[in-house]
């Protein structure tokens, strides 16, 4: 019987001093906005938040570019750039971290005006893929999915009817992997051909990065369960997740 006891009080104290959360991951999520600010940041950090709940990662939210530092980088295994804006927010150091960090295979997430910011950084064009030009007005449109064995694409409709504020974009890299266009004729104002991409990923420089051009409404972070699917996935991918 003292056998068994003991052997219980063991069991309890490995429960009782195991670290909380040991295997969750950590994303940082940065939204910092010099130009335009979405009202959809506020839902989105809210359901990325819940959804780390739902699949054990764990979030930081942070609009301060002093966070971008190799020390604190280290502790995240995604960074999620949900809408920022402006240029000029990075100065040389950090810039130097979030390159140190993707070339040290951290992950990558950009979400919507992701593609509006940094201009006057041309890594950081390759990095995201391509810059926002303009977009007309929101309005619905036709989404076609290119590759439906990708993690952020498997399991949604081959055509897509969505909501959105479609993004018009220039120097499109020639390196990212286009995982969803937009049909120019289900809506007016596209100016990006024929092959107009709306999500796409790349292996760049040794890190794994997605982009979603959705994103704009507060309907896709709260409503949009195709948007939510979409999303979550690409956040997976960026965490080398498959599950």
């Amino acid at each position: 019987m003292k056998k068994y006891t003991l052997a219980f009080a063991l069991l309890f104290c490995m429960m009782a001093f195991k670290p909380e959360n040991k295997l969750n991951d950590k994303v940082l999520i940065f939204s910092l906005t010099k130009g335009y600010h979405h009202a959809s940041i506020a839902d989105g950090i809210t359901a990325i938040t819940q959804w780390g709940h739902e699949i054990e990662f764990d979030t930081d939210t942070t609009t301060d570019p002093a966070k971008f530092t190799d020390d604190n980088l280290k502790k995240y295994k995604a960074l999620i750039f949900l809408s920022p804006t402006g240029n000029g927010f990075f100065n040389d150091e950090q810039k130097a971290a979030l390159q140190k960090y993707i070339h040290n295979g951290g992950g990558f997430v950009g979400i919507h005006a992701a593609t509006d910011c940094l201009y006057d950084w041309e890594w950081y064009g390759k990095l995201v893929g391509a810059y926002f030009t303009k977009h007309p007005k929101i309005q619905q449109a036709t989404l076609h999915v290119l590759d439906n064995k990708h993690m952020s694409t498997k399991g949604l409709p081959a055509t897509w009817v969505h909501t959105d504020e479609w993004y018009n974009f220039k120097n499109i890299s020639p390196d990212i992997k286009v995982l969803i266009t937009v049909d120019k004729k289900s809506y007016t104002g596209g100016e990006n051909g024929d092959v107009h991409p709306i999500s796409w990923y790349q292996n760049f420089e040794g890190g794994k990065v997605f982009y979603t051009a959705l994103g704009h409404t507060k309907e896709d972070f709260t409503i949009d369960t195709l948007f939510k699917q979409h999303l979550l996935a690409g956040i997976k991918y960026a965490l080398s997740r498959k599950k």
